[in-house]
């Protein structure tokens, strides 16, 4: 969550989530993300970048409303746009850090994106996550396919690469479906068999605004939902510089914008502050990935359950995680993932609804990453396997080291790390040993940080309980992971 504040969706908010999350399930989201989500990482906005532009022409930048206009205005006054590509180029390519919302977006798996952005934070924010990016800039590589991708971005404006190419102008604009003009047939595809969120995005693109008007007109009222986050105008300023008159002017304005959107079947999602964005994000990231839970663990030493009662429990731990509607995500190491997953296969085949493809997903580690990138390598791939799931099982941990001793498994310590980064759920079978009861002790120590929101205290009892069975750690895995699911889902609040 955000620091220094709590935050929980309403009504309206987890009525969102559980629509457009189950969109995504269903292989149908999309996002569209606009420069609001750029301007946080602290590059300009449009207004910025011509501020410069307005007063070479001796005009005031806060009384332009028209900016293409402005564009326009500055090519025609110096014979052609080289100057407006310089200044492109100085305004999006200085460094920049990703936001929270650039890193949750990138999680989500969703693999249609499109922008109006110039700049480059959308793919590096996917490279970041371990995800494999086609860009599409021209009408020359929108015929193209990269071979294993991930995710396409659709930068329908063009990109800081290819400056001489952005859309910037009036003149661009008036011209874009004869230079363009598969980008709006793709999108207006996407708009008619998807589901989009629009976020970091005003509406006030010229462009976009004719697409759409373009889908409606062909579909009448059968639109297909979609939905814009974006902030409610308060009641009172904290800065008092505007009235409380201008305030409400600004509220009505939005309540009206809002209500046409849904003309094209948008909805809006008012969030109060910007900074409960990424909470939003997140709870929806909890609620598409509340399924899938990752089994961390690895027992050169099979001690102290001994061999034959862990590669049981590893196999229950699998087929339990199937008959309980969960899925398993596995990076296939052997040992406990390979038990698991025979288990986990088990389940499925037990079951006459359901294909090994949708409950058990295999992402072996990259093998042949050379040593000096192996580290970086197995993290992102870790990373990425985390980011797919709502909770992770810790099981034993550890590993021979050169010598023959017993060491504590960096790999499953890293797992844990990353999943109370990302503020996944972390359940230890203590009774397992090793990296499992280190973290089982500090679970008990501090239940807030490794099981946030769950009534835990039974179940942990019953992992760290030497004497109990494998049923009774089932259960109490099992239970663990049903509130977590019911948090996610929202019926745990």
């Amino acid at each position: 969550m955000s620091d220094g504040h709590s935050w929980s969706p309403d009504h309206e908010q987890r009525k969102f989530i559980r629509d457009y999350g189950n969109k995504v399930l269903n292989g149908e989201g999309a996002l569209f993300v606009g420069a609001g989500v750029s301007r946080a990482a602290g590059f300009v906005d449009w207004r910025g970048l011509l501020t410069e532009v307005a007063n070479d022409l001796e005009l005031d930048i806060d009384q332009e409303h028209d900016l293409l206009a402005l564009a326009q205005f500055h090519v025609n006054d110096k014979g052609g746009r080289g100057n407006l590509d310089d200044r492109l180029i100085e305004a999006f390519t200085k460094d920049a850090v990703l936001t929270p919302v650039h890193e949750i977006l990138a999680r989500l798996p969703i693999d249609t994106v499109w922008t109006t952005n110039y700049e480059q934070l959308l793919e590096q924010a996917y490279e970041a996550a371990g995800r494999r990016v086609e860009v599409k800039l021209s009408i020359q590589n929108l015929a193209q396919a990269r071979k294993g991708r991930d995710v396409t971005i659709y930068k329908m404006h063009g990109c800081v690469t290819q400056p001489h190419d952005a859309v910037l102008t009036k003149q661009d604009y008036e011209l874009y479906d004869l230079t363009r003009r598969l980008f709006t047939d793709s999108l207006k595809g996407d708009f008619i068999e998807k589901t989009l969120l629009f976020i970091g995005f005003s509406f006030s693109d010229p462009n976009v605004e004719r697409i759409l008007s373009k889908v409606r007109e062909q579909l009448g009222q059968n639109c297909r939902p979609h939905f814009w986050i974006t902030r409610r105008t308060p009641t009172v300023c904290p800065e008092g510089r505007r009235s409380a008159e201008r305030l409400a002017y600004e509220r009505r304005r939005a309540d009206l914008h809002s209500a046409d959107l849904k003309r094209y079947g948008i909805q809006t999602v008012w969030m109060d502050e910007y900074e409960h964005i990424p909470d939003l994000l997140r709870a929806l990231e909890a609620y598409v990935m509340r399924r899938g839970v990752f089994v961390s663990g690895a027992a050169a030493d099979v001690a102290p359950l001994g061999e034959m009662r862990l590669n049981e429990l590893s196999r229950a731990l699998g087929r339990e995680l199937i008959v309980n509607d969960f899925n398993l995500v596995s990076g296939f190491g052997v040992g406990i993932a390979e038990q698991t997953i025979i288990g986990a296969y088990r389940g499925v085949y037990e079951s006459t609804q359901s294909q090994p493809t949708d409950r058990v997903l295999i992402r072996p580690f990259p093998g042949q990453a050379p040593e000096r990138v192996r580290a970086a390598a197995f993290r992102a791939h870790r990373v990425d396997m985390i980011c797919r799931v709502g909770a992770l099982v810790v099981l034993a941990g550890n590993k021979a080291g050169d010598n023959g001793e017993t060491l504590p498994s960096p790999g499953v310590k890293e797992e844990v790390t990353i999943a109370l980064e990302l503020g996944k759920p972390v359940i230890p079978i203590g009774v397992s040993g090793h990296v499992a009861r280190e973290v089982w002790k500090a679970a008990v120590q501090n239940p807030a940080k490794y099981l946030p929101g769950l009534n835990a205290n039974n179940e942990l009892q019953t992992l760290g309980d030497d004497s109990a069975t494998t049923a009774q750690l089932l259960n109490a895995v099992l239970s663990l992971l049903k509130q977590a699911e019911a948090i996610a889902s929202g019926r745990g609040r």
